[in-house]
């Protein structure tokens, strides 16, 4: 298996624990098996690794995440590394120039696509492996992984199927819709698109090459800057027909805000720092040495640590990012 990680971005909507010097995925914020801290980069590695020891990793990254890529996973996985960040369609045609031009992996060798900033088990990892089986047998130019969505939601975009299948073609896509929007997709047994996605390298490569011309890795590199800055979800998947989905149902959270991630982290050394009066689904998580005190506080979530303090009621932590982007300091 051939998995391609994206780990470009910083994870605004984490801050303060998450900032451009140490985005997200590299927060050692979880334990393992052995009660050993690990993160969000090392979780996804170990998990394809366990499920295909044999598995060919690349991570796809911004030059500034390079030192805490090899820091967390020694030199087990290859790097394709962007000049800059233009969206995942350029890191993703990047990385396939990279792989077939420098790699030497062949134009028909099959290649998964896999966020590195979702919480999952076992089974996500073996669906991941299968998705890649399934386009690699099958005569599909693209095939997704739809998440069978556990209430209507906001925040995703939205696979519509053909069938109830396991495996099914894919109608159409549908951008992050209003809440009336996404219970009407959910009727129509729409599914979560989590951005996991199989193709061949020639599929992508064919696609870049009617963009703009170049001869090799060296020669996209160089005209980076000439590949659309948008998504791969908008420059190639919502534009393609012969396109399937295979339903997954198992454990999965995008652990992209505090609300989905509040209940997944390891807090246990820092409880001794924060204590609640007369609070309903509050949280507190105090990297500081000093006490913090929650009196009445209802549906609250309180991140503090030396960069910053950040208060913000759950419902409203998916907009954290864009009041980052609003205010006067960086985050």
């Amino acid at each position: 298996m051939n998995v391609l990680l994206l780990s470009g971005g910083i994870g605004k909507r984490l801050w303060p624990l998450s900032k451009s010097k140490q985005p997200k995925q590299f927060l050692k914020i979880f334990k393992n098996e052995k009660n050993e801290s690990e993160s969000m980069l090392q979780r996804i590695y170990k998990g394809i690794k366990n499920v295909d020891k044999n598995a060919f990793v690349t991570i796809a990254t911004s030059k500034n995440q390079v030192s805490n890529i090899k820091k967390q996973i020694k030199n087990k996985v290859c790097i394709s590394i962007e000049p800059y960040s233009r969206d995942t369609f350029p890191a993703i045609a990047l990385a396939s120039a990279y792989l077939h031009y420098v790699k030497n992996i062949p134009l028909n060798e099959t290649i998964v696509v896999c966020p590195v900033d979702h919480f999952v088990d076992d089974e996500y990892f073996k669906e991941l492996k299968r998705v890649s089986e399934i386009c690699e047998k099958s005569y599909y130019n693209l095939v997704l992984m739809g998440i069978e969505p556990k209430q209507p939601s906001e925040k995703f975009g939205y696979i519509i199927p053909e069938s109830k299948e396991k495996i099914s073609k894919v109608i159409k896509f549908k951008e992050k819709p209003t809440q009336e929007e996404a219970l009407k997709y959910i009727q129509e047994d729409a599914l979560w698109n989590c951005g996991v996605f199989a193709f061949k390298i020639k599929y992508v490569l064919d696609i870049v090459h009617e963009i703009i011309k170049f001869d090799d890795y060296y020669d996209l590199y160089k005209k980076y800057d000439e590949i659309p800055k948008m998504s791969f979800d908008y420059a190639v998947c919502e534009r393609e027909t012969n396109c399937a989905v295979v339903r997954f149902s198992g454990k999965w959270c995008d652990v992209g805000t505090w609300e989905n991630l509040i209940d997944k982290i390891d807090v246990r050394e820092r409880e001794q720092y924060s204590e609640m009066f007369r609070c309903k689904n509050t949280d507190i998580i105090n990297y500081l040495n000093i006490p913090i005190l929650g009196v009445g506080l209802n549906d609250i979530i309180i991140v503090a640590s030396k960069d910053g303090i950040m208060v913000s009621n759950k419902e409203n932590s998916y907009d954290i990012k864009t009041a980052i982007d609003k205010i006067s300091f960086k985050g």
